[in-house]
């Protein structure tokens, strides 16, 4: 598995795999890796030959009171779990390298990114797609990966793909889910001993939702109600971002569930904003 720390060094290296006829898979990552990154490399392996996992956290995608100077590290850790995924080269630039000095150019999708994550979060998806449109344009990707546990992303993202023409295959993987259901995340590092059996709140309340719609319900308003009462019997203090119900593809909102509807939410749990989703039916 091969390192690369410069802009030059990996656009010099993918000349050499296309000309050798070499296809090329991306998966874009942050660090502190788990096994729904590894999932990610795996995929990404079925449909190219060689495969480049890049490790940036971008500062452009945190707001002012995020987490983006204390998100967790773990370099050595995170070459050793990808070489175990057998991935074959890891891209991981300076800030410097990704935002020269005078950087004044940013990406922006505009309808998609102004609902859930987008509203809550002002911004962040115009960092989101500026860093990956460059990812896009240093690794020149066949295939690129993007998990389901960031829904809107990979939708956002996909949208980013067509509209710019990017000639890239968009694969968008299964959420890998801790033993209890916890949809694995870097960020679940933060919670204690004492309050992560608490963050599988989420989980339970998508679980209710899919019972209820399976039951025969289809209120998007009375399943949000038992949801809330499902996330706060199990955290009472957990502070509910959104719930929200919209078309998979579309993110088109509802009032009433329909084929193709899939349930999200964001809530704070311990001082720990977590996101998760399900399709509901």
């Amino acid at each position: 598995m091969k390192t690369i720390r410069t802009v030059k060094q990996m656009q010099q290296t993918v000349r050499k795999l296309v000309a050798q006829g070499k296809t090329i898979g991306l998966v874009p990552t942050m660090g502190f890796l788990h096994d729904g990154h590894l999932s990610l490399v795996r995929k990404a392996r079925q449909h190219a030959d060689m495969v480049v996992a890049s490790i940036f956290v971008n500062p452009t995608q945190f707001g002012p009171r995020e987490d983006f100077s204390t998100y967790p590290h773990d370099e050595r850790g995170d070459l050793k779990k990808l070489r175990s995924a057998d991935c074959h080269i890891v891209f991981i630039p300076t800030t410097r390298e990704i935002y020269p000095k005078g950087f004044q150019t940013f990406v922006n999708v505009e309808k998609l990114t102004q609902i859930l994550e987008g509203a809550s979060r002002p911004g962040h998806f115009r960092g989101v797609t500026t860093v990956v449109s460059k990812l896009f344009n240093i690794i020149r990707p066949d295939v690129a990966v993007f998990g389901q546990k960031d829904f809107q992303q990979a939708a956002v993202l996909r949208q980013m793909t067509i509209d710019l023409g990017y000639p890239i295959k968009f694969i968008v993987a299964p959420t890998v889910r801790e033993t209890d259901g916890l949809a694995m995340s870097s960020r679940n590092k933060y919670f204690s001993p004492e309050t992560r059996p608490e963050a599988v709140c989420l989980y339970g309340g998508l679980k209710k939702a899919k019972a209820m719609v399976k039951a025969g319900e289809r209120s998007t308003a009375k399943i949000s109600r038992a949801m809330t009462k499902e996330i706060l019997a199990v955290c009472p203090s957990a502070q509910i971002d959104y719930i929200a119900f919209n078309d998979l593809k579309t993110l088109q909102s509802t009032t009433k569930v329909e084929p193709g509807t899939i349930c999200s939410l964001a809530a704070s749990v311990h001082g720990v904003r977590l996101i998760d989703n399900m399709k509901v039916l």
